[in-house]
């Protein structure tokens, strides 16, 4: 069940895969505005979990920019790779609660989204060669949560969303599974992210209600797009923020988040946070997916 009437605790959670960019910087500004506006702790996470897909040095180039925009969070920085144990852990007790099954499908034999049609579930004995491993979702399951910007959102996750990996065939933890572990082992009781990700809410929060785990409060902001409708995102060639530009980079995601523009004569990177802080205002920032990168002045 949602947590209520406890001290706010908020997280970033990047993943290593390359420098942080705009789109990453307006999510992470929003989490800490949040965060110090509720008077509460912000954490960092480093989603690095998927060694194949991350790019040396990444994660000390994101923690540095950061700093340089004056982002600086309140513990130690967990990073996933150290939190094996309680992924194997989670896996464990959810195995003893009879909701996994081996899936041997290749990409060829798999549905839309990479769903399992549902073979696997009569073979679960004799079965040869790498296998994933898939939690169960009744097909009538339900999932109703209120976003704190988006609002009431209810997904048939036994039709649209089922069956999904939790450890995949090459033995990785599944995104899925860590992130609900790691944000129960942190405390984490509000989460400020990109809409992109909205669409795992639902499978988190099945996930959670599994492993008899608390749910915190989403709010999923619009992301940023170029010209052509992509997410601005490392994988779309977003270049990397200047640190030279910190104070101007604040702007521009304030500006985006349709927040009050500080003052000029704030010019130090501290004073124009700590207007931020003071003035943030979840009910000012658009409650949409999206908003294109030109909107707010920017050309990509």
């Amino acid at each position: 069940m949602p947590y209520s009437g406890i001290q706010y605790r908020g997280r970033f959670a990047p993943s290593p895969t390359g420098p942080l960019h705009l789109g990453s910087l307006i999510a992470a500004l929003a989490s800490y505005l949040d965060a110090r506006h509720c008077n509460g702790s912000w954490l960092v996470r480093m989603e690095d979990l998927d060694p194949p897909r991350e790019d040396p040095g990444a994660a000390d180039r994101i923690l540095h920019s950061l700093q340089c925009h004056g982002l600086h969070w309140d513990e130690k920085v967990v990073f996933q790779s150290t939190q094996s144990l309680a992924y194997t852990s989670a896996l464990t007790n959810l195995a003893d609660s009879g909701v996994l099954f081996y899936c041997h499908c290749s990409r060829a034999v798999l549905g839309p989204d990479g769903v399992c049609l549902g073979q696997c579930l009569t073979h679960q004995t004799g079965t040869t060669g790498p296998t994933a491993l898939r939690l169960k979702v009744p097909r009538e399951q339900k999932t109703l949560f209120t976003d704190r910007l988006q609002g009431p959102k209810q997904t048939l996750l036994g039709r649209s969303l089922k069956d999904f990996v939790v450890q995949r065939k090459d033995k990785l933890y599944a995104y899925q599974l860590a992130v609900v572990v790691d944000d129960a082992e942190q405390g984490i009781t509000h989460i400020v992210r990109g809409s992109d990700l909205l669409d795992s809410t639902p499978r988190q929060i099945f996930l959670q209600q599994c492993l008899n785990l608390p749910t915190p409060l989403y709010c999923h902001l619009p992301i940023i797009t170029t010209r052509q409708g992509q997410k601005y995102s490392k994988q779309n060639h977003a270049p990397a923020l200047d640190n030279n530009m910190a104070h101007n980079n604040l702007l521009i995601a304030l500006r985006f988040l349709n927040q009050n523009t500080p003052p000029s004569e704030l010019t130090s990177i501290e004073q124009l946070l700590g207007y931020a802080i003071e003035h943030w205002s979840l009910g000012q920032v658009p409650a949409m997916s999206s908003i294109p990168a030109a909107s707010i002045g920017l050309s990509t």
